[in-house]
């Protein structure tokens, strides 16, 4: 009798956890495409169709709904992170000479910002938009050997602010190491940093003004690259993927067969599936939940 009722009490915890996990029942991490350089900036329009940079290779893919791949853009500045905005723009961090873009759907580029008090910026590394249009970036310094520079013309490696009218650029933090993965709420309030090589993630309250208040410790974990479900799970990456809830407990991992996972988004037709950037490859699995920043 003990041992059936063990039975019964392990088969209803299994289920419970199964239940509670943000990946749907029965999916498995897919290999979509490979043999690329280094992957990293994936984010979604708002079909679903997934784009992502090819870093080393200098140029952006996507990844369609329909499961086909092709080169979206190519030279593109060498973009790292990037995300798209409510007017169907890529905005990507293009660091070859350390500026943020925008790439108009018939693949228009403008420049948006190239320094900070008239010095060249560390290096664009990932961007979140907020809802009224402002934009976040991390500002780290990683030496490229494609620049004519080996040091840095800022001080710090912070996160900066562009303003909605896309003229005022302003930094927002003054105490980080090097940040890197960052992303918002879906409702503006909120904005979450990695600071990578401290280790640690870090959730901050947006004013209206767009500056940073209440600095509150979120996970001891930095990240490459970040992305939020519509339950207001925070998905770090770096090795593998890992899932934290609301209240910074981690309730999931991803396991991936790559030195290294550099982004992620949701995307596909529902956006409910979560694309993987890691190394040489993209990868997807189908989640229980959806993104909550996936379109605009």
């Amino acid at each position: 009798m003990k041992i059936i009722f063990t039975a019964i009490f392990l088969a209803a915890a299994l289920a419970v956890s199964a239940a509670g996990s943000v990946i749907a029942p029965g999916a498995k991490l897919e290999k979509l495409a490979a043999d690329f350089a280094f992957t990293e900036g994936a984010t979604c329009d708002k079909n679903g169709n997934v784009f992502f940079t090819d870093q080393p290779n200098d140029r952006i893919m996507e990844w369609s709904v329909d499961g086909k791949l092709s080169i979206f853009l190519q030279p593109a500045g060498r973009a790292n992170g990037m995300e798209f905005d409510a007017q169907g723009n890529l905005i990507a961090c293009a660091d070859e000479h350390n500026q943020l873009w925008s790439i108009s759907p018939d693949k228009k580029i403008s420049v948006l910002i190239t320094n900070l008090d008239g010095k060249y910026l560390n290096g664009p590394n990932d961007v979140w938009i907020a809802p009224n249009g402002a934009m976040y970036l991390s500002d780290p310094f990683y030496r490229r050997k494609y620049w004519d520079h080996d040091t840095m013309a800022l001080t710090n490696e912070e996160v900066l602010y562009l303003a909605p009218d896309r003229k005022t650029l302003a930094r927002v933090t003054d105490d980080l190491k090097k940040p890197n993965g960052i992303t918002g709420s879906p409702d503006g309030k909120n904005l979450f940093v990695s600071d990578i090589r401290a280790g640690q993630t870090w959730r901050y309250d947006i004013q209206p003004d767009g500056s940073l208040t209440n600095k509150t410790f979120f996970c001891a974990l930095g990240s490459d690259g970040m992305t939020i479900d519509a339950a207001g799970d925070l998905y770090l990456t770096g090795h593998g993927v890992t899932v934290f809830d609301k209240a910074g407990k981690q309730i999931e991992h991803i396991d991936v067969n790559e030195t290294w996972s550099g982004n992620l988004c949701f995307g596909g037709k529902d956006h409910r599936t979560l694309f993987i950037t890691a190394s040489t490859s993209l990868y997807s699995i189908q989640m229980r939940v959806k993104g909550a920043n996936a379109a605009k």
